[in-house]
């Protein structure tokens, strides 16, 4: 997976800014960019699956509450006798 150079650079200064809050150690651009592909690399696809299984999840609420809702818009039908 590839990002925009320019998310990409937003992650890195991120990344920085984490190790040196909360970590107080110093992390310069290529190590910040190595563990971002490393990250993306061996999360990426757990993260991308979650995605997938949430989108299927809300796809098929909104199937049933249409079917629900098409249930209410039915005619009764009545049996008339001839």
């Amino acid at each position: 997976m590839k990002l925009p150079k320019e998310q990409k650079e937003e992650i890195i200064t991120k990344v920085q800014a984490y190790f040196n809050e909360e970590r107080s150690e110093t992390i310069g651009d290529l190590g910040a960019e190595q563990l971002i592909d490393f990250m993306i690399k061996e999360l990426g696809p757990y993260l991308y699956n979650k995605g997938i299984a949430d989108a299927r999840n809300l796809i098929n609420e909104k199937a049933a509450q249409i079917e629900d809702e098409l249930y209410t818009l039915e005619q009764p039908l009545h049996n008339r006798k001839r």
